[in-house]
């Protein structure tokens, strides 16, 4: 093994092959970051660059453009609280309200360090322990999965804010938000009051753009009104110091771990991973209340996890022919074109290949290190930008984005009515990070309670048969109760919660 990645590493380190696994990344950050444009369109724009090269130089190619687009959806989530990709949404529940305090660029650091530790220990653990973990991932049924989906609806807790009452209210909100359009088992539209275009339901990212962003916008124009601007942003001291960084190290390491595992699992990806390791870094936090409002643990753990899924999602992929998520799918697709067919006998056929994909990723995330600190003083300077100038700018790229998605004005009108639904929610107090869990989670969740219900000929009792269903069970009520435990002590005083 370890003959067979230092042979990848010499392969990578061919400057041809550097430059194509540079482009690769520099791409990948740039795509990330630009709202709507995720790592799946990065990989398809990269489509007719592979069939000129050979299928190793193809692979490192697509690590760096996956590893790459991971990262920048931090970025513009920090920066102008627009998640770029999905799996961004949980950094700018504290990202963004540290560029408020004038750290864009310690939270930009911090994420970048994050960013790169999550993808190295999972590129270990994909070097390592792949088979192993793959034959974990095969013993996740549907019942499994709609366990895993509870437990992940409980995080929602942890996201409420001040409210625990107004957080479910809004995870409610995001579950009926999930039910408009088809049903997935029997086909019959829901909530679609006979307009065509509510039959396919609402996209997760046409949604998360209108909650995060355009309605930030928003607010960001109602403050301008009132003479209320943002600090100065210190863009000195971007990297956090030896001790503050040995604390977030507590948070970085397990983090990574958590997205590694999550993203081994198929069809879960680093949305779910960066919420559930935020959920967890709030839980054993010493000060659990400071989370949503800067806290750079908040940064550290939702970004170590969800790079951290991009070695796990290989798992899956290289040993099984089975796409982790949607980029993985989409990455499947275009090793299908190239002429590489993922699948145990990848390893015995096309060591080298192999041997490439480990290298790359692991020299995909020392760029994304060298890249983040070379750039870093530079992203903050967009908050530089007159107001009259960055806002229209923001709401363009956001339409963009959503209109990208499909190609569909349909998109672009969803992102305004959730802009205008987000702007109403901040102003009332109710919190948007629960609505997005209960649009990615609620899916997932009710596809797999029904196919499980179908295997069992409708017996519920299948859905406690497994162990493992019974332990993502066991911590969902222990983070209900956690949450009950927190929450009625943060009211104690009730003209502090108005304030």
């Amino acid at each position: 093994m370890e003959a067979s990645v230092l042979e990848g590493f010499l392969f990578v380190l061919e400057p041809l092959h550097f430059l194509f696994l540079f482009i690769g990344v520099a791409g990948g950050i740039v795509v990330g970051a630009l709202p709507g444009l995720t790592g799946s369109v990065g990989i398809i724009l990269l489509l007719p660059f592979l069939f000129y090269v050979d299928p190793a130089t193809a692979m490192v190619m697509l690590c760096g453009m996956f590893c790459g687009a991971i990262y920048g959806g931090s970025i513009s989530a920090i920066l102008i609280s627009t998640p770029g990709t999905p799996s961004a949404a949980a950094t700018l529940l504290d990202g963004y309200p540290m560029s408020r305090q004038g750290k864009a660029g310690q939270a930009i650091g911090i994420a970048t360090i994050a960013s790169t530790t999550g993808g190295i220990i999972s590129t270990f653990c994909l070097i390592f322990i792949a088979p192993e973990l793959a034959h974990f991932a095969l013993k996740f049924g549907p019942d499994e999965y709609f366990a895993l989906m509870v437990f992940g609806l409980t995080i929602i807790g942890s996201v409420s804010g001040k409210s625990l009452i107004k957080g479910l209210i809004s995870g409610c909100f995001g579950l009926m938000i999930a039910l408009v359009g088809l049903d997935p088992m029997t086909g019959n539209p829901r909530y679609s009051f006979g307009i065509p275009n509510l039959m396919i339901g609402f996209s997760l990212l046409p949604v998360l753009i209108g909650l995060f962003a355009v309605s930030q916008v928003f607010v960001q124009i109602e403050e301008q009104a009132k003479g209320i601007t943002l600090p100065k942003q210190q863009i000195s001291n971007f990297f956090p110091g030896l001790r503050q960084l040995l604390r977030l190290f507590k948070v970085i390491i397990p983090s990574s771990l958590l997205g590694t595992a999550i993203g081994v699992i198929p069809g879960t990806g680093g949305a779910i991973a960066s919420f559930m390791a935020y959920n967890e870094a709030r839980r054993f936090s010493k000060d659990p209340d400071s989370f949503g409002k800067g806290n750079p643990a908040g940064v550290a753990a939702p970004e170590a996890a969800n790079n951290g899924t991009t070695g796990g999602a290989m798992v899956p992929l290289l040993t099984l022919g089975i796409p982790g998520d949607v980029v993985t799918a989409v990455m499947l697709g275009a090793l299908l074109l190239i002429g590489v067919q993922p699948g145990p006998l990848l390893f015995k056929e096309s060591p080298h290949i192999i041997s490439a994909v480990f290298a790359g990723l692991l020299m995909a995330n020392v760029l994304i290190l060298v890249l983040g600190a070379l750039s870093v003083r530079l992203f903050p300077l967009v908050l530089r930008i007159p107001p009259a100038i960055l806002f229209p700018l923001i709401l363009g790229l956001c339409f963009i984005g959503s209109f990208s998605l499909a190609n569909s004005a349909y998109n672009m009108f969803i992102a305004l009515v959730f802009g205008v639904i987000g702007y109403i929610m901040n102003k009332s107090g109710f919190p948007a990070a629960p609505v997005i869990l209960g649009v990615i989670l609620g899916p997932i969740a009710e596809d797999n309670l029904g196919r499980a219900l179908m295997s069992a000929y409708g017996d519920w009792s299948c859905l406690v048969r497994s162990p493992i269903s019974l332990f993502f069970y066991g911590i969902a009520l222990a983070s209900i109760v956690y949450s009950l435990k927190r929450k009625p002590g943060q009211h104690a005083h009730p003209h502090k919660a108005t304030e």
